[in-house]
């Protein structure tokens, strides 16, 4: 017998695994590697199979008349090794009951059952570390105390998450926040941890505990040896709450589970009333509401989404408003790198005039200084903008990290200057005057938290402790230029970014239902000095493509957006201020709308 190693990813391949599968009757279920073993006679008759997705074993089969436990043994024996050799020092598998035996026999430790489905793992440490991890943050209590837990996803921390733990914690002696690990959130679990524990700040009978890999979610549960489908969901639910009873509940001395009224989602309602059957004791807290409806996650979610960080911020705490200043920014970067056709830029459809970038570059990048812009909005919200040289900081060390990501290439300099002055801006003005209006529980489609005017404040206060940076195309530039007339970054946001609050903000929000980006882009063209231009083409060219985009957006199509980009493209222009602008003009307008 020999094994060898199956491609899922190739069809052919996927074939023979889902025929090998259904032979057992089993479905194929998606995996990054599958190994089957086979008769020396014969390669073509698989006699054991089984495969594996990340750290997670599936798919182990035998055939019939093979019989034999030890070919079961064999395949699983050969998953742990390549496991291993992926990095993988913990190795989980979700089986059928009647094979506990089986992976008891390899070493595998059960860590929950259903009556379809058990899971267990093998491997040093495992569930048994963050154990003595949930172990050291317990706290001494009197016999009888009555301890409690909330698991949040917290997908983004809203005023609803904090209304549910100020009840939870009025009802019990201690109450302990374990926060969801798994990220397949928008928010990712560093920033819904760091939320989470913010939100929780004065709470004197609070303890926020990090989360693990064990929560059995549709990402990482197999449903290829269920029977029916429509099981899927209660043995998912079923496995993570006798997991929780088991191990977490014990470890931290829970006594009772808090959650909040579910009327919408159908799967979290399930979930709740499976809780209430398992669980000693479950207290279901009736949700927050605002203006008569629940808040919730996924409504933040959908005003970032949208561009409204007012609505999103009268829904959560100071705390989170850091989180959703990055969020947007990301969102005006993309939606600027997106839009496409553009002339000249790196856009979906090609990479302008640029040897050096493309999408997926600028992307990276983009991804790369979401964190650093919550750093700064942070910065914001403390002290306003007196801590220049803290602002200083971060966006060197916000640059630093670009260029590793981009391997050298200078994607984002210019936005991370002014998206970051804006961002440090607006993240003071909520400071001071945001909660107020949420204190007073106004309505969210009232007027915003925050105005052109507060903004234009707090960038020009700030931008008049930046000189000009001699490390820039645009410094270079103006000394050629000589005398230095062109206006550049620097004066444009002492300004407070005059010109996009009169001119180019109105703009944008008239033409939102025709090409807003790039009839916009075209409109900052014709008037800005785009030393980027400049620098590739010369202050000539700078001023001939001020008459091109003006006549353009006067008689505007793509077609002409098209044959702009193509000329742009031999001529190596490229408006890369133009794009910064244009992206800060969406960022203003998520604030400010």
């Amino acid at each position: 017998m020999t094994i060898s190693q199956l491609f899922p990813h190739l069809p052919a391949h996927r074939k023979r695994i889902e025929r090998f599968l259904a032979e057992r009757q089993l479905r194929y279920d998606h995996m990054d590697y599958y190994a089957v073993v086979t008769d020396g006679d014969d390669d073509e008759r698989i006699l054991a199979g089984g495969g594996l997705s990340g750290n997670i074993i599936k798919c182990v089969a035998v055939a019939e008349a093979a019989g034999g436990e030890h070919l079961c043994n064999t395949i699983v024996s050969h998953l742990l090794t390549v496991a291993s050799g992926w990095g993988h020092h913990i190795v989980r598998v979700f089986t059928k009951p009647r094979n506990l035996g089986i992976f008891s026999s390899l070493s595998f430790r059960l860590l929950a059952e259903s009556p379809e489905a058990i899971l267990m793992e093998t491997g040093i440490g495992g569930l048994s570390r963050y154990l003595e991890y949930l172990k050291t943050m317990r706290h001494s209590l009197h016999d009888g105390a009555r301890v409690g837990a909330v698991v949040m996803n917290a997908n983004p921390f809203t005023l609803g998450h904090r209304y549910l733990v100020e009840q939870a914690a009025a009802d019990a002696d201690w109450l302990y926040v374990i926060a969801v690990r798994e990220d397949r959130s928008q928010y990712a679990y560093d920033e819904r941890l760091r939320m989470i524990r913010e939100g929780c700040e004065g709470l004197p009978n609070v303890t926020v505990c990090e989360g693990s890999d064990y929560a059995v979610s549709g990402t990482t549960f197999p449903t290829y040896f269920l029977k029916r489908l429509d099981d899927a969901s209660d043995t998912q639910m079923t496995l993570d709450l006798d997991l929780f009873r088991r191990h977490i509940a014990k470890a931290l001395g829970v006594t009772v589970r808090y959650v909040g009224s579910e009327d919408g989602d159908p799967l979290t309602r399930r979930y709740n009333e499976l809780m209430a059957r398992m669980l000693p004791e479950v207290r279901e807290i009736r949700r927050l509401e605002m203006q008569g409806e629940a808040v919730s996650a996924s409504k933040v979610r959908a005003a970032v989404a949208n561009g409204r960080m007012s609505e999103a911020a009268m829904m959560t705490p100071r705390g989170t408003w850091p989180c959703l200043l990055s969020h947007l920014v990301t969102r005006a970067l993309r939606m600027e790198l997106d839009a496409t056709p553009k002339p000249g830029l790196v856009d979906c459809h090609d990479s302008g005039a640029h040897s050096d970038m493309d999408h997926a570059l600028m992307a990276r990048s983009v991804m790369t200084l979401q964190p650093y812009f919550e750093r700064l909005a942070r910065i914001g919200m403390a002290v306003g903008t007196d801590d220049v040289e803290a602002v200083r900081a971060i966006g060197i060390e916000a640059e630093k990290a670009m260029l590793e990501a981009t391997h050298g290439v200078n994607t984002h300099k210019g936005a991370l200057f002014c998206m970051g002055l804006m961002t440090v801006a607006a993240a003071h003005a909520l400071a001071t005057r945001g909660e107020s209006l949420i204190a007073d529980r106004k309505s969210v489609t009232g007027s915003g938290m925050l105005d052109a005017a507060c903004l234009q404040e707090g960038v020009s206060r700030l931008a008049a402790h930046f000189a000009h940076a001699r490390d820039t195309h645009g410094h270079e530039v103006r000394q050629r230029d000589g005398g230095g007339r062109l206006s550049g970054a620097v004066e444009m946001a002492r300004s407070g970014y005059a010109r996009l609050f009169a001119e180019w903000l109105p703009y944008y929000r008239r033409c939102a239902d025709s090409h807003p980006m790039q009839r916009t882009l075209l409109l900052i063209m014709s008037v800005l000095d785009d030393t980027n231009i400049a620098y590739r083409a010369g202050v000539e060219a700078m001023e001939g493509v001020k008459g091109e985009a003006s006549a353009l957006l006067e008689n505007f199509s793509v077609r002409g957006l098209e044959e702009m980009n193509a000329d742009f493209v031999r001529r190596g222009i490229s408006p890369g201020g133009s794009a910064d602008m244009l992206a800060l003009t969406v960022y203003a307008d998520s604030l400010t709308r």
